[in-house]
This record gives structure tokens, C-alpha cells and sequence, in this order.
């Protein structure tokens, strides 16, 4: 029988995954420590990773659903702008005999304050009809703005003046503070209907009568035009959706009056805000900024 040498002796001792570190020279606990290391590493990286997908699906997912509202928020639209289009064509061939009767009848009845009175609510009721029409019209329509340099004050008489019947209904009282040389920079009638909402809307909040003040302002952002009412004002919840689409405090309104003016003002590069007054009401202030005049001069050269 052969005898075993020290040296096999010693190595039978060790164990056989210790050997190669230690005939190489290397701490095997340190090594093993290094390996553990390493893969709690390449754990804490692969969580991190596998979040951070998780978060990016979440956000694609979220995403999706907003291209999808979107989606099919354009196609009631669509729907809405084809129907619109009928119901406005119908109305308005009747509106228009209607408001030529009724100027017959004021002539007529020139010395009947009574009937005059009675003739002032029922064109109140035709304005109001002829507003609503508008509204479809307007929030379907998707037309760029036709710029062209405006006065500011006529296009506001021009807007009083159509809403005269209604201001002597409601026993409104006018305060337009707009200097003659005051100018934008705009589409007309874009701009004449965003007047035209917000005026409507000011009468709605004082249907028991007050004061409507029309007031614009040269600033460096641009031209602010301030429409504002001796109304009850604007509640926390209305300030915040007032110019949400189909939104209305209204058992009657259509919700799309603010909505419009929004788009427009957007249209123009510009802004619409709204607040309470101090000395009570609301107002709401709408900016065409100055750089509406160089992009318009940009595109025409």
C-alpha cells in the first residue's frame, strides 16, 4: 500500500470548492462576498429597471386613454357640426322673418310703451335663440383666424348696439371705457363674437338689472379688453370650469358660450382670465398680445 505524501495529506483536509481560491492565492470569503455584492447590484438595477417600465405603461397607458377621449370627443364634434349646420340653416330662415315683423310691429307701436316693452322681451328671446345658434356654429368650426388691424371701440358699439333690446329689458346700464385709437390686431368676427359671449354672459348674471363696464388697456403683453358685471360673481368650482365645453350653471345654457371665447382668444395666441371684482361681480379679461401683429407680418412676406 502506498503511503500518502504531507502534501496530499494537507489537501484532503481542505474543501474542493476552497482549493482553486486557495491555490491562487484569493480569500474565498472576500470572493464570496464580491459575488454577493454583485448580485444584490444587479437586483437593486433590475427593480429599478423593471419600474421604471412599469411607470413608462402606466404613462403610455394614461396617455392612450386621453388620445382616445380626444379621439372621440372630435368625432361628437364632427357629428354635432354636420347637425348644426341643418338646425342652423332652418332656424335662421325663420329668425329672420321673425326680427322683420317685429320691426314693423315697433313702428306701429311707437306710442305704446306697453306693447313696446312686450315687443323688447320678445326680441330678448330671438337674440338669445340667435346666440345659441351661433354657439354650435362657432365651437364646431375650425377655421384659422382672417387677421386683419381693427379699431376696437366700433366693434364694441357695434356689439351694444345688437344688444340693445336686451340691455333696456333688463335695465342695464353701459360704462365703455375703450379710447377711440385703441386697435388689435384680429379677425373681426372672431373677435365681435367673443365680445358678443361675454357680454351675454354678463347680462345673465344680472338679470334684475346693474352695470356692464367695458374697458381696454394698451399693456406690453398686448391689448386687454375687460368685460366685467355688478353680478353675484363666480364661485370657486365655476371660476375653475367656466370655460370647460358643455359646462353650465344654466337649466337652459348650452355650455358653450366661455367655451367659444376660449378657443378664439387660443386662436389669436392670446388669453382669456376671470375673477371677482372687489367691489363685487365678475370680470373677465381677454388679451390679443402684440406678437399677433409680427407673426401676421412674417406669414405675408
Amino acid at each position: 500500500m502506498s503511503q500518502e505524501s504531507p502534501q496530499d495529506s494537507a489537501g484532503a483536509n481542505e474543501p474542493r470548492d476552497v482549493l482553486p481560491f486557495a491555490q491562487a492565492g484569493v480569500d474565498p470569503q472576500a470572493d464570496l462576498e464580491s459575488v454577493l455584492a454583485a448580485w444584490h447590484t444587479a437586483t437593486v438595477r433590475l427593480e429599478r429597471t423593471h419600474e421604471a417600465l412599469r411607470s413608462e405603461v402606466r404613462r403610455l397607458t394614461d396617455e392612450l386613454e386621453v388620445k382616445n377621449r380626444e379621439l372621440a370627443r372630435k368625432n361628437r364634434l364632427a357629428d354635432l357640426g354636420r347637425v348644426s349646420t341643418v338646425v342652423a340653416h332652418e332656424v335662421r330662415n325663420h329668425l329672420v322673418p321673425l326680427t322683420l315683423y317685429l320691426n314693423l310691429l315697433r313702428r306701429r307701436l311707437v306710442d305704446d310703451p306697453g306693447s313696446l316693452d312686450t315687443l323688447d322681451k320678445v326680441a330678448v328671446g330671438i337674440t338669445e335663440l340667435d346666440a345659441t345658434v351661433n354657439d354650435l356654429l362657432h365651437f364646431t368650426s375650425d377655421r384659422e383666424p382672417e387677421f386683419e388691424t381693427l379699431l376696437l371701440r366700433p366693434l364694441i358699439d357695434d356689439v351694444v348696439n345688437a344688444l340693445a333690446p336686451q340691455l333696456s329689458a333688463q335695465g342695464i346700464e353701459m360704462d365703455i371705457d375703450v379710447p377711440a385709437d385703441h386697435e388689435v390686431h384680429a379677425d373681426r368676427d372672431m373677435l365681435r363674437r367673443a365680445v358678443l359671449n361675454l357680454m351675454l354672459n354678463a347680462l345673465d348674471a344680472m338679470p334684475e338689472g346693474g352695470e356692464l363696464v367695458v374697458t381696454s388697456v394698451e399693456t406690453p403683453r398686448g391689448m386687454e379688453l375687460e368685460i366685467a358685471d355688478s353680478g353675484p360673481g363666480l364661485s370657486d368650482e365655476v371660476r375653475r370650469r367656466a370655460f370647460e365645453p358643455f359646462y353650465s350653471t344654466k337649466n337652459s345654457g348650452t355650455g358653450l358660450g366661455l367655451a367659444i371665447v376660449d378657443h378664439i382668444v387660443a386662436r389669436h395666441g392670446g388669453s382669456i382670465s376671470a375673477l371677482n371684482c372687489h367691489e363685487g361681480g365678475a370680470a373677465f379679461t381677454l388679451t390679443i398680445p402684440r406678437r399677433a401683429v409680427r407673426l401676421q407680418g412674417a406669414k405675408a412676406a
